[in-house]
């Protein structure tokens, strides 16, 4: 039977999502505990998408077929007893034998978050604490460049591997609450390092360093060398999924 997983998580103490020899991740914790449901037969979950090191998740989805009779609000009350503080279940669902977590996707919202005032010991692993004011009106024109249907290939980590790099935007936001400022990227999907990218090339707007119209330009170059550096982990959620 596949059923359909959502849960949360804190991704400060993990490698990222995606198993790794010797090292912590979210996907070896649920398995070690889909494993225990499922009498000890080894089982693997496959998820949306994976987050780095350090990001954090908000909603995430995977799927996962199990051969014990189980149902949705005991698999969920069995899981979050087996998992570590955190990492939650939300919801579990019985779906279609075909149903892929991954692939059914239709779009997928991310959020960035920044601190713009003083600096906060509370948050260093939940927002990028920049500490400094950001010109917040250049960096509101220059995200709408990255709306619509683009290669994404300057923004995009370890380029070379992907022999496609084109991803589709439908809508970006910037507001400020107080001295945070959010992000928010909403698309049918995103490649390694792409949102951090992006927001990396929006705090260089940010700072006067580069025009709110260059980012057109650094976007049809296909060149990552001109995107700059790469936002910091911690302020990065994966907010939303949709199917």
């Amino acid at each position: 039977m596949r059923f359909l997983i959502k849960f949360s998580y804190d991704g400060s103490s993990y490698c990222g999502f995606q198993v790794q020899k010797g090292m912590n991740s979210i996907q070896e914790k649920l398995e070690e505990a889909l494993t225990k449901i499922n009498n000890n037969k080894k089982t693997g979950i496959v998820a949306t998408g994976r987050t780095d090191k350090g990001v954090h998740a908000l909603t995430q989805y995977g799927h996962t077929d199990l051969e014990v009779d189980i149902t949705e609000y005991k698999l969920k009350r069995a899981l979050n007893s087996n998992l570590p503080d955190d990492i939650h279940v939300i919801e579990t669902k019985i779906v279609p034998d075909d149903f892929h977590a991954r692939y059914n996707v239709k779009r997928k919202e991310y959020k960035y978050y920044i601190n713009l005032g003083e600096y906060n010991p509370l948050e260093r692993n939940y927002v990028f604490q920049y500490n400094y004011k950001l010109d917040v009106e250049a960096m509101k024109k220059a995200i709408k460049y990255f709306e619509g249907e683009h290669d994404f290939r300057a923004f995009v980590t370890d380029n070379q591997e992907k022999s496609n790099c084109i991803r589709t935007i439908f809508s970006t936001n910037i507001e400020l609450d107080k001295d945070k400022l959010i992000i928010t990227f909403i698309g049918e999907g995103f490649l390694r390092y792409q949102v951090r990218n992006m927001v990396g090339y929006l705090i260089k707007v940010g700072e006067d360093k580069v025009r709110p119209e260059s980012v057109k330009e650094v976007l049809e170059s296909l060149d990552r060398t001109k995107s700059g550096k790469t936002a910091p982990a911690e302020g990065l959620y994966l907010y939303n999924v949709e199917y």
